[in-house]
């Protein structure tokens, strides 16, 4: 294995500071940008786990000198020793971590919807949180892709990928998309409603499918809704009108995994 080259950064005003900063204080900045932010060891190592290879790391100069924060920085083909001082200046969080990698934004066929494919479709989804935690889902239960519609909260900002926990890099990601992406897919779409007639445990789901999950307050767009194959009804035993939609998202996308494992 080549040794990477290893540039030392002392001063705010140089130019990977300054787009690090940007990406960790601007959700969406990776868009512009074309590179994703990946700060803390956990992500950096789920990405290694996968086969991915970051553009480079950026490492703090006392992690540096530690053999496990090394040793993952050093999977990069370039690493930059950060001034323990400027770890503020780059990190999303009250506390900064000490290493992370620089991703490149996945373009061309890879930032397509996959036909055939099992997906989950996020319409207008606004809590970061939540998104997170649905990839997780996702990933966990087999789906192969997350589509996101345009008003979804940005799939590569810093709040989705702590609560994806790794989750981005076992899927097929897509954002921006508009209805009309979505006549390609190839699986029929599910939706959820609380006045749906189908009771989720009595139906049986076809395989593939795409499961469509919408806005917290707006649920899914009419439109949308109007495309879908099936619309059902999670039982709701304690009485609740609703359940958050990660929940909800877990919740079918088990059922699916369930009844394809028979």
């Amino acid at each position: 294995m080549t040794m990477p080259a290893v540039r030392p950064i002392s001063s705010r005003s140089h130019a990977l500071v300054k787009d690090l900063r940007r990406l960790a204080q601007d959700p969406g900045a990776y868009r512009k940008l074309g590179r994703i932010w990946l700060e803390g060891d956990h992500l950096c190592s789920a990405l290694l786990a996968r086969g991915g290879v970051p553009l480079c790391a950026v490492i703090g100069a006392s992690a540096w000198l530690q053999p496990g924060p090394r040793t993952i920085a050093l999977q990069a083909p370039e690493v930059f020793v950060l001034d323990d001082t400027l770890l503020g200046e780059v990190s999303s969080l009250e506390t900064p971590v000490s290493l992370g990698f620089l991703l490149g934004l996945p373009a061309g066929e890879a930032a397509r919807p996959l036909a055939g494919a099992s997906a989950v479709l996020l319409d207008r989804l606004q809590d970061p949180g939540n998104v997170g935690t649905i990839l997780r889902s996702a990933a966990a239960l087999g789906v192969q892709q997350v589509l996101a519609l345009k008003g979804t909260a940005a799939l590569w900002s810093p709040k989705v990928l702590r609560a994806g926990m790794g989750a981005h890099f076992a899927l097929h990601l897509v954002e921006g998309l508009v209805s009309d992406d979505l006549a390609g897919l190839g699986v029929p779409l599910i939706a959820t409603s609380s006045h749906a007639e189908h009771v989720l445990p009595a139906l049986h789901l076809p395989a593939p499918c795409a499961w469509v999950f919408g806005h917290e307050g707006q649920g899914v767009d009419a439109a949308l809704l109007q495309r879908c194959a099936l619309t059902v009804r999670i039982p709701q035993p304690g009485g609740e009108e609703s359940i958050n939609v990660a929940a909800a998202a877990a919740i079918c996308l088990y059922e699916s995994a369930r009844q394809k494992l028979g």
